[in-house]
Formats: structure tokens, C-alpha cells, sequence
């Protein structure tokens, strides 16, 4: 149900008019997350782009100088069945949970718990003792901008995500226990841009988190990230309750092309050990929260870390290489910092701090526009191309819309 102090929107494609004003004289409650902006008119652009690209639910919300000025969610929790979404609803948003991850280590870097360049070995050494030289000698910013050496993720690696071994130890002693096992490889850096999408590093970063501030990755997630922001509806793993379709669930495509609903278990998400890489969901108003505090360099408040060091996550550290049809939750091509791609899109007149994030049965996307505190995002809980796309055009006609109503 749209909220009674729901703005209007136009369709995408006209002139948005009165919007900014109307938006700023209810930015109070906005802000406090007790009022979202879902309006047919948006809802019914959404449903034209579920419709023609086959998803099952599609949400897109939009958050102008702190305020969610348009949200809506469209389409079914299960594809082929009758399960409306609501605007409540938790979308999975899989590697978008690297940026707050980056954001955990900068909290510990202003406490002094941690550097950028604190090293692997030094951190996690007396852990972890058997490492090669260099994977000890790769730094904390290194991993978080995936330029250590640490490859993409390998047959090894995936083996050492999936196995039997889970069912003997907590999560924060399972990363310990991948690590060991995959510690006496040398990290090769390669020739040209040092980028190397990596999960595994992000799972050695959340070890290096757990360990300076004796506390599990889990654990400040919730803490010092959902709860600081209000995110209500957040959570990590998979995204509806165990036993119920709750959530719009993710869904597992099949080489024919059949798509099966995955709604809880240890199928429907990464493993847990690979949490900071990637397994959070929330609620697009949630969400919006996450991107618009980002919009505002986290200077509107909780100040979770200092201007300074949220300017250092956002920065760019490596530029990446050109890739030709990339994976859901690998940036094309452009810069990259700690947890965000920094991308000059073709739409938009300045780079974007962006990412997309897939567990392979869901996708989310993100535009963040620090100049004009402007973001878009957009998630399906349906992976691949044609949701890429799907979302892509969401994203490329929201921000246009509303960076042109300033």
C-alpha cells in the first residue's frame, strides 16, 4: 500500500515537476524511515520492465539529499505463482555487502585497531602461522580494492567454500579454517591493472575485521551498520524465513533455461563463511538508507566512520581492466576503491560510485551520485543478463530523472 505522504512521480520518460520541494518539506520522517515515496506511476514502470524482461518481483528506490523521494516493488515472491511483493519485502543484495564491509575495517582504522596498511600476516599470523610470504605481506586496503594478488575465485577456493566441514565449527572458526587451508599460496599480481575481483580476499579482510575487534563479522553487521541506519528489515543469508516465503526468493537457473525457486537452506545463499563478500538482504527502503547515507558522505548522520575515512573507502585505489560480459557483481571496466566501482557510465555526465551484487540467484545495482547526494537501487530476485539489463535500464532512467530535476 502506498504511504499516505507518497509523493508523485511521473513516468519515466516525462518531466518530473514539484518533486524536490514536496520532498525536502517531509525529509524529517523520511529520513527516520516511517514514509516511502511508492506511487503507481513508478510501480507501473516497474511492472513494464518485470514484464518484459520475465522476472519475478522487481524494486527500485530513489533517495534525494536523504530523503526517498520515489520506491516501489512490483511482481511475485515466486516466479509462476500468485505472492505479491510488498514494498517491505527483503531483496537479496549479494556483493553490495562489500561496501559495508569496507565500512566495518573504517570504523576499526578510526579506532585505531586497524591501518589500510595493516598486513595479513601481522593481524592473522599467530592464527593462521603457515602462510606464504606474500599473502602475509598483502595489506588490509589491498584487499578490499581486490589488488593483493588473490585470483577470482578458483576450483580450490570453491572447494573450500563448499564442504562437509561446516557442520564442526562457528563461521568465524570455518574463515579461519579456510584460510588454513589455502594460505601456502603465493599471490601473483598481474602485469597491467593489479585488479582481481576476489572473494576470498573479502573473506580474509572480514578475518582481519573479527580478529582487531574480537567480535564476529556477523556480529557488527547488525550492529554497527543495520542498527545505527534503522535498517529494520536487514539481515544476512537468505533472504526469507526458514519454513515461509516471506521475502521475494532468489531463484536457480538450470542449463535449460528453467528457473527453480531456492526459498531457505544452505542452497538458497553462499555459504556463510564467504559473509563479507557478499550475503546481506534488506528491504529496498532499507537499502535506499544504505546508498542515501553514502550520497551524503556520511555526513547527515550516524557518522559511522570519519568524513575522511568514508572519502578514502569511496576514493578510487586500482583501476580495472576492460571486461567483456562480466558476471553479476564484477564492474566492467573503470575504478575501483574499498567495496565500490567508480564508473563513467555513458548516461551520466561524472563517474558514479556504483556495484552490482549476485549470490547467482538473485541481483542488485547501485548508482550513488556524491555530487548531486543522489542514489538509485534497483534489485530482482532473478539472476543473469536479462535481469542485469532489466536493472541496468531502471537505474539509467531513475537517475536521469531525478539528477535533471535539480
Amino acid at each position: 500500500m502506498p504511504h499516505p505522504g507518497a509523493l508523485s512521480i511521473l513516468r519515466p520518460g516525462r518531466r518530473i515537476t514539484g518533486l524536490r520541494n514536496f520532498a525536502m518539506a517531509l525529509g524529517m520522517a523520511l529520513m527516520a524511515g516511517t514514509a516511502s515515496a511508492q506511487e503507481s506511476d513508478l510501480e507501473g514502470y516497474l511492472e513494464s520492465v518485470r514484464s518484459q524482461y520475465g522476472l519475478p518481483a522487481l524494486a527500485a528506490a530513489v533517495v534525494k539529499n536523504g530523503v526517498v523521494v520515489a520506491a516501489a516493488a512490483t511482481g511475485t515472491r515466486v516466479l509462476g505463482e500468485d505472492m505479491p511483493v510488498t514494498i517491505d519485502d527483503r531483496f537479496h543484495i549479494g556483493s553490495n555487502t562489500k561496501s559495508m564491509t569496507a565500512t566495518l575495517a573504517g570504523m576499526l582504522v578510526d579506532e585505531g585497531l586497524l591501518a589500510w596498511d595493516s598486513r595479513v600476516g601481522a593481524v592473522l599470523g599467530d592464527v593462521v602461522p603457515a602462510m606464504s610470504p606474500t599473502l602475509a605481506n598483502a595489506t588490509l586496503e589491498q584487499l578490499l580494492s581486490h589488488s593483493s594478488g588473490i585470483p577470482s575465485d578458483t576450483e580450490e577456493m570453491l572447494d573450500i567454500y563448499f564442504n562437509s566441514e561446516v557442520f564442526d565449527d562457528t563461521v568465524p572458526q570455518q574463515r579461519i579454517r579456510a584460510l588454513t587451508r589455502w594460505a601456502d599460496n603465493d599471490l601473483v599480481v598481474p602485469t597491467g591493472s593489479p585488479f582481481q575481483y576476489s572473494n576470498f580476499g573479502y573473506l580474509i579482510a572480514g578475518m582481519m575485521i573479527e580478529k582487531a575487534s574480537g567480535t564476529p563479522w556477523e556480529t557488527l553487521m547488525r550492529e554497527r551498520i543495520f542498527g545505527p541506519l534503522g535498517m529494520q528489515t536487514a539481515g544476512l543469508g537468505p533472504q526469507s524465513s526458514y519454513g515461509l516465503v516471506d521475502a521475494p526468493v532468489g531463484h536457480r537457473i538450470a542449463p535449460d533455461g528453467s528457473a527453480t525457486a531456492m526459498p531457505w537452506g544452505p542452497a538458497a545463499d553462499i555459504p556463510p563463511v564467504m559473509g563479507p563478500a557478499g550475503n546481506a538482504h534488506m528491504s529496498i527502503l532499507d537499502y535506499a538508507k544504505w546508498a542515501g547515507w553514502n550520497a551524503g558522505k556520511g555526513q547527515r548522520g550516524p557518522q559511522l566512520v570519519q568524513p575522511e575515512t568514508l572519502s578514502t573507502i569511496q576514493a578510487v585505489h586500482v583501476q580495472t581492466p576492460v571486461r567483456e560480459n562480466p558476471p553479476p557483481g564484477t564492474p566492467s571496466t573503470g575504478g575501483y576503491g574499498l567495496g565500490w566501482g567508480n564508473v563513467a557510465f555513458d548516461w551520466a555526465e561524472r563517474p558514479l560510485l556504483t556495484h552490482n551484487g549476485s549470490n547467482s540467484m538473485n541481483l542488485a545495482r547501485i548508482v550513488v551520485d556524491t555530487e548531486s547526494d543522489l542514489a538509485v537501487v534497483v534489485t530482482t530476485n532473478f539472476p543473469g543478463a536479462d535481469a542485469n539489463t532489466a536493472a541496468g535500464n531502471v537505474l539509467e532512467t531513475l537517475y536521469l530523472d531525478y539528477v535533471e530535476a535539480d
